[in-house]
């Protein structure tokens, strides 16, 4: 029997779990997912139970079931490439024929002295929950700072200002315009949202150090009740400190199968596999179906396909509380309630379909 060792649930993980279950998966294959938390975390949402908008339990979706999955809740703490091994934390080990590195991503605090122990996450459900009674359980008349004005960060800061009204709200950006990978008119909209809110926009900041309670933008002190780092993402610290080629993000770089050049039988699924766009759901999933067809090809003993179309992404949407949002749909931008109703409608569908 051949074990497929996946390791994490997120949206990659549990992409290849449906594409092979309950009727794709081989006779001689059997599969061990290994993750921390017992269930699917919706990521998209963490922004939302970091503000206390929504419950634990409406961004969590069960895993399937099947004969030959086997669950595992575990932290994974090193992986052997050479022995076919993936170390557990307690001493266990399971040993792997193909594994599915999908193990997501960290904050990057671009060597901010403190930023890393002093600032808030929305990264993992775990420090989502911890953000969530920092920031829910502060004062009225509390100032929040949120360090980075890209999507995570918009959208907590947009969820927050509506939830806690009481709340002074500062969010801090590098470049002119919030929204950097989005288009001047989105930036804009979104920039007007927020002055209607009452969110102070910080703009060409550089946050040269954190302190507690304490954030220094271009070396002048601003005193905070709390603060969440939303500036940057890089991939889990156990691909970083692999022994293969990795970018400038510490993602690995993959064969246009997914796979660890060298190593056929491990692949790359999400944040932490160096591809031409940037992190997202979407593209994880597509990667995942791709990985499933090179896998089902492996497997038969026939040759994968030697290339895949690019995997195509219907768009980006982002919300503005609970009534409005933004994004990009087939390279169109959306505003307002039609982009906040859509986003709702793809999170139900999403769930409707995995839970």
């Amino acid at each position: 029997m051949k074990n497929l060792v996946i390791l994490g649930g997120g949206y990659g993980g549990m992409r290849v779990l449906h594409k092979l279950l309950p009727n794709d998966l081989p006779e001689d294959v059997s599969i061990t997912l290994i993750d921390r938390v017992p269930y699917h975390c919706l990521k998209t949402e963490y922004y939302a139970l970091a503000a206390g908008t929504i419950s634990d339990q409406h961004i969590r979706v069960s895993f399937p079931e099947h004969p030959r999955l086997q669950l595992k809740y575990a932290e994974v703490t090193a992986i052997n490439l050479e022995d076919r091994k993936v170390e557990l934390q307690g001493d266990e080990s399971v040993q792997f024929d193909d594994l599915i590195i999908g193990l997501g991503c960290e904050d990057k605090y671009h060597n901010v002295p403190g930023a890393d122990q002093f600032t808030y996450s929305i990264q993992s459900i775990e420090k989502s929950r911890a953000t969530y009674q920092a920031l829910n359980n502060l004062p009225a008349g509390s100032t929040v700072s949120i360090v980075g004005a890209g999507l995570s960060g918009v959208e907590l800061a947009s969820e927050l200002a509506e939830s806690r009204k009481d709340l002074k709200i500062k969010l801090f950006d590098r470049g002119n315009h919030i929204l950097s990978a989005f288009s001047e008119r989105l930036s804009t909209y979104v920039e007007n949202w927020f002055d209607n809110h009452n969110v102070e926009i910080i703009n060409n900041a550089n946050i040269t150090e954190v302190q507690k309670n304490v954030l220094y933008n271009h070396d002048e002190p601003i005193v905070c009740d709390a603060i969440v780092w939303t500036a940057g993402i890089q991939a889990n610290r156990l691909v970083r400190e692999m022994d293969v080629e990795k970018d400038g993000m510490g993602r690995a770089v993959v064969t246009p199968q997914h796979n660890l050049p060298g190593y056929e039988n491990v692949y790359i699924v999400g944040d932490c596999a160096s591809l031409p766009h940037a992190p997202s759901a979407q593209l994880a999933e597509g990667q995942a179906e791709q990985i499933v067809q090179v896998l089902q090809k492996r497997w038969k003993g026939e040759e994968p396909p030697e290339s895949f179309p690019p995997i195509k992404l219907k768009g980006v949407i982002g919300s503005l509380g609970k009534k409005h949002g933004f994004g990009l749909v087939a390279e169109r931008p959306i505003t307002g309630r039609v982009a906040r109703l859509l986003k709702s409608g793809i999170l139900w569908m999403y769930k409707y379909h995995n839970g």
